[in-house]
C-alpha cells in the first residue's frame, strides 16, 4: 500500500469498533481528502470469539511485519482499552518492537486505572512496559494523561492529549423550533448502566416530563430488547424509540432531526456522542466524567447533571424542553466551540504533527532519544 501514513489497529474495525471505530473512520476519510492514506486493521473481529479473535490478531501482527518490510516509515497506530483489548495490544506492541516498527498507543478506556490495578503484578509490569516502550502515547483528556504519566510512568515528552473529533456537518438549514412539533431528545451509545440508560428511562418516565411534548430516540447496541421492555413497562412505549445500532449516515440523520443530545454516563473518556451533538448544534446534557469538562462549559456550551441522579436529569430536561430560547443559546455556543476546536480537520493536522515528530525522533540500536515535542498539542 504505497503512500500509507499509518495503519490503525482497533477491535471490530470501523463498523463494529464502537466509538473508536467511528473516530478512526473519520480520520481515514479526512486523510483521504488531503491526499494521504490511512488503513484500518481489525485486531479482534466483529464479535469476541475463541476462534475469530486470535485469527484477527494474527492478521494484525502479520500486517506490522509486512509494513516494516514494505514501508519502514509507516506508523502503527494501536488503539487500546482494558481487559482483552490490552492482552491483544501486548502482542501487537511486542511484534512492533521486535521488528523495529514505529508505533503509537492510543488509550480509549475511561476506567483503565481500575483495570490496571486489578491485574496481577506480572501483568502490571507487562502493561507498564508496553506503554513505556511505545514511541508515543495519546490520551483523550488530562485525566487519562495523568493516569499514563503517574500510574504507568510514561514520560511526559512522549504523551499528548488529542480530544476526539468529528466531521463538520455544517449548520442546520433552519432553526429547529421553527419546524414545530415535539422537542426531540437523542441518546447515542451502547445501551447499559455505564451510559446511564436506566437513569435516563427513569427520568423520562417521571412527573416533570409527563405533560410536556417530546419524543426520544435511544440509538445504540447492547441489550436493546430488555430496555425496550423496560420502556414499555414505564409507559414510554409511544414516545421512546430504540432502533438498535446505527451507522454513521443514520447518526447524522438522527442528529439533524434532534434538539437535545443526552448522555448521562457514569464513565467516559471523551464521548463521541457529545462531540456529534456539539457539531450538529444540539443542546448537550451530560455528566462531569472523563474529558467532558475540557470541551464543555456548564451553562454556556452544555449542561452538566450529576451522575446517577434521575430526578436531577428529569428536572434539567423538563427545563430545557420548556425553554426554547435557552436551548438555542446553548446549542449555538456548543457549535461555535466545535467549529473552533473539535472538527476533524483540526484533529488531522494535530495528528500529522504528532506523526512527524515521532518519525523524526532519532533511534540508535532500537533505543529512543527524546526530542522536542512542543509542536504537538498537549505535550
Amino acid at each position: 500500500m504505497p503512500n500509507t501514513v499509518a495503519r490503525h489497529h482497533l477491535p471490530g474495525g470501523r463498523e463494529h469498533g464502537g466509538g473508536i471505530g467511528r473516530l478512526v473512520g473519520y480520520i481515514v476519510d479526512e486523510a483521504a481528502h488531503t491526499g494521504k492514506r490511512h488503513v484500518i486493521t481489525d485486531s479482534r473481529g466483529p464479535r469476541l470469539s475463541l476462534f475469530a479473535s486470535p485469527f484477527h490478531l494474527a492478521l494484525s501482527a502479520a500486517a506490522i511485519v509486512r509494513d516494516r518490510v514494505s514501508d519502514p516509515t509507516r506508523i502503527q497506530h494501536i488503539h487500546v482499552a482494558g481487559r482483552g483489548s490490552t492482552v491483544r495490544k501486548l502482542v501487537l506492541t511486542a511484534v512492533a518492537r521486535a521488528v523495529g516498527g514505529i508505533h503509537v498507543l492510543h488509550l480509549h478506556d475511561p476506567e483503565y486505572a481500575d483495570d490496571f490495578t486489578r491485574r496481577p503484578a506480572w501483568a502490571r509490569r507487562a502493561v507498564t512496559a508496553m506503554f513505556r516502550g511505545a514511541d508515543h502515547v495519546v490520551a483523550l483528556g488530562d485525566r487519562d494523561r495523568n493516569v499514563l504519566e503517574n500510574l504507568l510512568g510514561v514520560p511526559r515528552d512522549r504523551l499528548s492529549v488529542l480530544h476526539n473529533a468529528v466531521p463538520d456537518p455544517g449548520p442546520g438549514p433552519v432553526p429547529r423550533d421553527a419546524a414545530g412539533g415535539p422537542v426531540r431528545i437523542l441518546f447515542l451509545g451502547r445501551l447499559g448502566a455505564r451510559k446511564g440508560v436506566p437513569e435516563l428511562l427513569a427520568a423520562l418516565a417521571s412527573e416533570p416530563l409527563r405533560d410536556l411534548d417530546w419524543r426520544a430516540v435511544l440509538a445504540g447496541d447492547g441489550p436493546v430488547d430488555r430496555f425496550r421492555r423496560d420502556a414499555e413497562a414505564s409507559g414510554l412505549g409511544t414516545v421512546v424509540t430504540m432502533p438498535g445500532w446505527v451507522d454513521e449516515q443514520e447518526v447524522r440523520r438522527l442528529c439533524s432531526e434532534a434538539d437535545i443530545l443526552v448522555l448521562p454516563s457514569h464513565a467516559e473518556g471523551l464521548a463521541m456522542a457529545v462531540i456529534e451533538g456539539m457539531a450538529h448544534g444540539l443542546t448537550v446534557v451530560t455528566t462531569r466524567v472523563g474529558a467532558h469538562e475540557e470541551v464543555l462549559t456548564d451553562g454556556d456550551t452544555g449542561v452538566f447533571v450529576p451522575v446517577g441522579d434521575p430526578a436531577a436529569l428529569a428536572a434539567t430536561l423538563a427545563a430545557l424542553i420548556s425553554d426554547p430560547a435557552r436551548r438555542e443559546r446553548l446549542a449555538r455556543r456548543a457549535r461555535q466551540h466545535f467549529v473552533e476546536h473539535l472538527s476533524i480537520d483540526s484533529y488531522a493536522r494535530e495528528l500529522d504533527r504528532l506523526y512527524g515528530a515521532v518519525s523524526r525522533r532519532p533511534r540508535i540500536r532500537g533505543a529512543r532519544i527524546t526530542t522536542d515535542m512542543k509542536n504537538v498539542k498537549g505535550s
